[in-house]
């Protein structure tokens, strides 16, 4: 009797797996540049999952048909923790800077906080924020994990 229900278990505990992977592989959406109709921002990185103290290189695209404007050099940059607190943000100086339709702008970040130390490991989300030529807010965010 133990055999039979341990072998049912066991079956069930796999079938249950592949499940909760498929579901979990259709959830992580993969494709960070859409272009649509109207005002967008994109958030590419070259990867999800980065290992701790590597490079991560992020591209702020405009994927929309208006232009973008943004109150300094940083484009709107922030890098936070998942609770919100602010990790890193690009040195910037106040100005308007402007990305056209297609138009999109490289930072690298390094994967050091504000205060000189190393980002440890977890979930960061990368978030921009400009207007479009109406004044309406745009927001994008992405997240990343640095993996020990």
């Amino acid at each position: 009797m133990l055999a039979k229900s341990l072998i049912i278990f066991v079956g069930i505990g796999v079938f249950a797996g592949l499940g909760y992977g498929i579901f979990l592989m259709d959830v992580k959406n993969t494709s960070q540049l859409i272009y649509v109709e109207g005002s967008s921002l994109s958030i590419v990185t070259e990867k999800f999952d980065f290992k701790k103290g590597e490079d991560i290189q992020i591209r702020i695209i405009n994927s929309g048909t208006t232009q973008v404007n943004f109150t300094d050099t940083s484009y709107g940059l922030r890098i936070t923790g998942l609770s919100g607190i602010l990790m890193y943000s690009p040195s910037s100086t106040p100005s308007v800077s402007i990305l056209d339709p297609g138009e999109e702008v490289i930072f690298l970040w390094d994967q050091k906080k504000n205060d000189g130390d190393g980002a440890l490991e977890g979930l960061y989300k990368i978030s921009v924020k400009g207007t479009d030529p109406q004044g309406m807010s745009i927001e994008k965010s992405a997240t990343v994990t640095i993996w020990k």
